[in-house]
Order: structure tokens, then sequence, then C-alpha cells
């Protein structure tokens, strides 16, 4: 179990050297697709945030995973369905390419999602005003 980090640069440090790179250019690719959204460490794990939760990811012994939600992974059920282990889950095995335009698609797809809920939140705030 690692000890707590304080961010995202702190968190990948962590790692071998083969694994960095990885992991910096994971963060890259979503900080490409979603630019508005914030870093930040959640359970322990690089997370990026916009208008809520957005994606984490975590390295581990095997691979990296990728949690983008449930409905971040179905609806790109066909393109996850390699990757997929768990109902939020994907998982990239250390040794393999990491399928960055996967990633992109499923990140830009959430910001979207997430984005349009907040706008339907404040517009529901401002009709009951």
């Amino acid at each position: 179990m690692r000890t707590q980090v304080k961010d995202i640069d702190d968190y990948i440090a962590g790692f071998p050297d083969e694994v960095r790179p990885i992991l910096e250019e994971l963060r890259a690719t979503i900080r490409k697709a979603a630019p508005k959204a914030e870093e930040t460490i959640k359970y322990g794990m690089p997370t990026f945030t916009l208008h809520g939760n957005l994606v984490y990811f975590a390295a581990y012994k095997n691979h990296i995973g990728f949690y983008p939600a449930p409905r971040g992974i179905e609806a790109f059920q066909k393109l996850a369905a390699k990757y997929q282990t768990g109902k939020g889950t994907l998982q990239f095995p250390l040794g393999d390419p990491v399928p960055f335009t996967l990633v992109t698609k499923v990140v830009k797809y959430r910001a979207k999602e997430n984005t349009e809920k907040a706008t339907a939140k404040m517009k529901k705030k401002a009709k009951k005003k």
C-alpha cells in the first residue's frame, strides 16, 4: 500500500521508470480531452473533476486501471470490451499499448455528460427563483 500522496506529480513519481511515462501520457491525454477539468487525488488515485468526478486512474503491478464510471464504459462498449473488468473499470495491461484514442473518447463523453447535467441543474434552479 502506498503512502498518502499530495498530488498527481507525487503519485506518478512513486512508480518505476518504465511506468511513469505511461502515467504521464495518460494524464496528458485526459488533460487534452478535458482542458477545463481540475486535477486532484481522491481515494489515493489521480482524479480529474469537472462538475463532479470525471475519471480516475491508478497504476498496479500488472496494469493501469482507468475508472470513467459505468456510463463512460457503456457508451463505448464495443471498443472497451477488450479492457473491461468491472462495471466502471477498464484495465490496460502493462506491456500492451494503452488505447489513448479510447481514453480520449471516453473522457470527452464524460466531460460532455457532466457539463450537460450541471447546465440542466442550473436551469432548474433558475426556474425556481
